[in-house]
């Protein structure tokens, strides 16, 4: 089975962009546009941990 990044609705990747950089920003990681390959797995995983935090509880609030 083949795994890629593909994202499935292309016109979502700004809208994706700017929830990970809001991300950043919560945690106190400087992203930059482009390139972040200097940023440590600590920090990585912030953002996505924020990320994931986001999207739980805006569910939660659309369940009500």
């Amino acid at each position: 089975m083949s795994r890629s990044n593909k994202q499935l609705v292309p016109e979502a990747k700004e809208a994706m962009n700017q929830f990970k950089m809001e991300a950043a920003s919560e945690v106190g990681v400087n992203l930059k546009q482009g390139y972040n390959g200097d940023l440590t797995s600590k920090e990585a995983g912030s953002v996505g941990g924020q990320m994931v935090k986001k999207m739980i509880q805006q569910y939660e609030e659309n369940m009500k």
